[in-house]
């Protein structure tokens, strides 16, 4: 059956899957499970693709890889899906209560509670697209994203691009980022960045490195360098280590939530966005991704023994990443979800402004 067909015929029979490609890959994939039963993830051995919301406390969804598969993605029709320009048709009351948000997360920086705090909003508006053309925009607008369409019957049906892993791990070489600031690309070469951006991209990487200590050795990280993705710039910070024992439950447990999506401490920032951002996250901010699957690799056809070609390298890859510019479907309904890191540096308008130019992301993949 043909790829798209058989994702569109899994979703009519309202069966869970996940369509997906990662960052710079040329192949696209779709994990399809058979039944419609609800599995929570509970030791990180089990192999699958998982889908964790913001909230710890709240289940990790395993989706069973009962049928993967891959094909190329130049295969797929992706002619006149080029994506628009759309802007958030601005809510004055809406504004209002996001800066008076940030500026009471700014209050409490102030009193010295927490140093840093990540504020989102949830956007609702139409859409009249069927997800699979949703999915086939993302593709082509956000080649360095990790781009995706996720559903189960139980939960709902999710999309997105996000450029930020959580964890890479391969072999036991673990590899993460810190991920923060956030300016619109303008087709220029040379990028500055303020003072309140790079502080904040310090934070979040000593606060990653020091996560680690004790859980992962050699710990080593890159130099600050701006990325793109789509029309938006960040700063970002990888770091790499080798993880010494099957501890990917507590890597992930110390990381997550980021404070590129929470702010630090932790506890105190988490508390903070339960009271006052007065609406449930759900999975946005939360993280998505490959666990423990496996890949095989034939050994060389030129090589002189043609006995070894009965041998295969498999390897088993965890790839998690942090969903960010995503949107739920409900029916004709998507809801955006957008937000940004505010310490004592920010100014609320341009924390404003800076949430609007995140949601560019999605509603050009809306727009029709």
């Amino acid at each position: 059956m043909d790829f798209l067909e058989r994702i569109t015929t899994h979703f009519s029979k309202q069966l869970p899957f996940v369509a997906y490609r990662k960052p710079n890959e040329v192949t696209v994939k779709a994990i399809f499970q058979n039944d419609d039963q609800l599995h929570s993830l509970e030791t990180y051995t089990e192999t699958g693709f998982v889908f964790a919301p913001f909230a710890e406390e709240q289940p990790t969804v395993l989706l069973k890889p009962d049928t993967i598969v891959e094909i190329p993605a130049s295969e797929l029709p992706f002619n006149t899906l080029e994506p628009n320009s759309l802007r958030e048709t601005v809510d004055q009351e809406k504004r209002d209560a996001h800066l008076h948000l940030i500026k009471r997360g700014m209050d409490e920086i102030e009193k010295g509670s927490i140093e840093k705090v990540v504020l989102s909003r949830r956007i609702e508006t139409g859409s009249d697209l069927l997800p699979i053309d949703l999915f086939k925009k993302l593709l082509v607008s956000y080649p360095n994203a990790l781009c995706y369409l996720w559903y189960h019957p139980k939960v709902g049906l999710w999309l997105g691009a996000t450029p930020e892993i959580l964890i890479l791990l391969k072999n036991r070489q673990l590899t993460t980022m810190s991920l923060a600031g956030t300016q619109k690309f303008t087709g220029k070469d040379y990028v500055e960045w303020g003072n309140k951006e790079l502080e904040e991209q310090q934070l979040v990487t000593n606060y990653i490195v020091n996560a680690l200590k004790g859980l992962v050795d050699k710990l080593e990280k890159t130099d600050t360098e701006t990325v793109r993705a789509g029309n938006l710039l960040h700063l970002r910070t990888k770091i790499t280590g080798v993880v010494s024992k099957d501890n990917v439950k507590d890597i992930v447990k110390a990381l997550h939530p980021t404070p590129a999506v929470c702010g630090m401490p932790k506890a105190n920032a988490r508390d903070f966005i339960t009271n006052y951002e007065n609406y449930d996250r759900e999975y946005y901010t939360g993280f998505l991704g490959e666990l423990n699957l496996k890949t095989e690799k034939q050994r060389s056809a030129r090589r002189k023994n043609q006995e070894n070609q009965a041998y295969r390298a498999i390897s088993s890859t965890t790839t998690l990443y942090v969903n960010l510019r995503c949107m739920q479907l409900k029916n004709d309904k998507a809801f955006l979800y957008v937000g940004g890191g505010i310490t004592k540096d920010s100014n609320p308008e341009r924390e404003w402004e800076e949430t609007v130019a995140k949601s560019e992301t999605m509603l050009s993949i809306l727009d029709n």
